[in-house]
C-alpha cells in the first residue's frame, strides 16, 4: 500500500512534493514533544544562529525543510525522470581526480539536505557500495531497499559482513558511501565533539581509510527552493579522519546550509553499554586550526 502511494505521488512535480513536505514537517514538530525538544536543542546548542532572531528563522526553515526529506523520496526513489534532470553538480572533477589515484573512494554524506540522492547520482557514473543501517520497523526495509535499488548502487547492511563489503569494494578501487554522522553501536565508535558536545563518533572510516589509503570525499546535496531540484557539493577531506576530524569536517559542510540539516536526529544518544565521558569543547576547534 505505501509502495503503491508513493508511486502515485512520485508524478507530482517537485515543488508540490515539497509544499506537503514543509506542512508534513510543522504537523510532525507538533504532535511529537521529543521532536520538537531535540530539534530545538540541538539548533540552539550548536550556537550556528547569531541572536534568538536567527534561531528562530532556522528553526522554522528546518522543521520544514524535515518534512520535504520525507516527502521528496517519492520523487527520487520511484520517480520517472533521470537523476541528472533534477540534480546539478559542478564539482565531479573531485572525484575523478580522487579515482586517478587508484585506491578506491569513500563518499561522506551527512544528514545535510537530500541525502538520498546523492549516492543514486554517483552510482550512475561509478560502482558504488552504500552502507546502510535497516529501518526499527522492519516492514519498511523493502520499501528503502527498492527506492534504493533504482541504480546499480549495491547495498551493504551496518554489520560485520557489511563492513567487509565496503572494504572489498575499496580494494578493487571502487566507492563505498558512508552516512559519517550516524550514531554507532558500542564498541564501533569513540566520544568525540560535535557542536561543543559529546557525540558518539564512528571510526568506520579512519579504520577503512587506514586499511585501503583511501581518498575521502565530503557529498552535500543542496535542496534548491521552488522545486528546482538539487547542487550537489563535492569536497574533498584530508586524511587521515579520526572521529574528533571526522566530526569537523561535517561541523564545516553544514555551516554551509544550517537549515537542511536534519536537527532532529538523535545525534548525541549514549548506546547501551557505554559509559559517557565529558570531552572538552576546544577539541574541535584544535582540529580545525582555531
Amino acid at each position: 500500500m505505501v509502495l503503491m502511494l508513493m508511486r502515485c505521488c512520485a508524478r507530482m512535480p517537485l515543488a508540490g512534493l515539497h509544499f506537503f513536505g514543509a506542512g508534513l514537517g510543522w504537523l510532525v514538530y507538533g504532535l511529537s514533544p521529543t521532536y520538537r525538544r531535540r530539534l530545538r536543542e540541538n539548533l540552539r546548542l550548536s550556537r550556528l544562529a547569531a541572536d534568538d532572531t536567527d534561531f528562530r528563522r532556522t528553526r522554522h526553515a528546518a522543521v520544514a525543510e524535515a518534512g520535504k526529506a520525507i516527502t521528496e523520496l517519492c520523487r527520487v526513489w520511484f520517480g520517472r525522470d533521470e537523476i541528472d534532470a533534477i540534480v546539478r553538480c559542478d564539482d565531479w572533477g573531485v572525484v575523478e581526480a580522487a579515482q586517478r589515484e587508484g585506491k578506491g573512494l569513500i563518499f561522506l554524506t551527512p544528514h545535510l539536505g537530500c541525502f538520498e540522492i546523492s549516492a543514486l547520482y554517483g552510482a550512475r557514473r561509478l560502482p558504488l557500495t552504500v552502507l546502510y543501517r535497516p529501518p526499527k520497523r522492519a516492514g519498511l526495509e523493502p520499501l528503502m531497499l527498492a527506492g534504493r535499488s533504482r541504480t546499480s548502487a549495491r547495498l551493504a547492511p551496518a554489520t560485520l559482513q557489511g563492513v567487509r563489503q565496503l572494504l572489498k569494494a575499496l580494494k578493487r578501487g571502487e566507492a563505498v558511501g558512508i552516512l559519517p554522522d550516524q550514531a554507532p553501536g558500542v564498541g564501533e565508535g569513540e566520544w568525540a565533539d560535535f557542536f561543543g558536545r559529546p557525540a558518539y563518533t564512528m571510526t568506520l572510516v579512519t579504520r577503512l581509510q587506514e586499511a585501503t589509503g583511501a581518498a575521502v570525499v565530503m557529498a552535500f546535496a543542496e535542496r534548491l527552493s521552488g522545486g528546482r531540484g538539487y547542487r550537489l557539493h563535492l569536497q574533498r577531506v584530508p586524511a587521515p579522519l579520526p572521529p574528533a576530524a571526522l566530526n569537523c569536517a561535517v561541523e564545516d559542510v553544514i555551516r554551509r546550509c544550517p537549515a537542511q540539516y536534519l536537527w532532529g536526529y538523535n545525534r548525541y544518544k549514549v548506546p547501551a553499554g557505554a559509559s559517557f565521558p565529558a570531552v572538552q569543547s576546544a577539541e574541535c576547534r584544535v582540529q580545525n586550526g582555531k
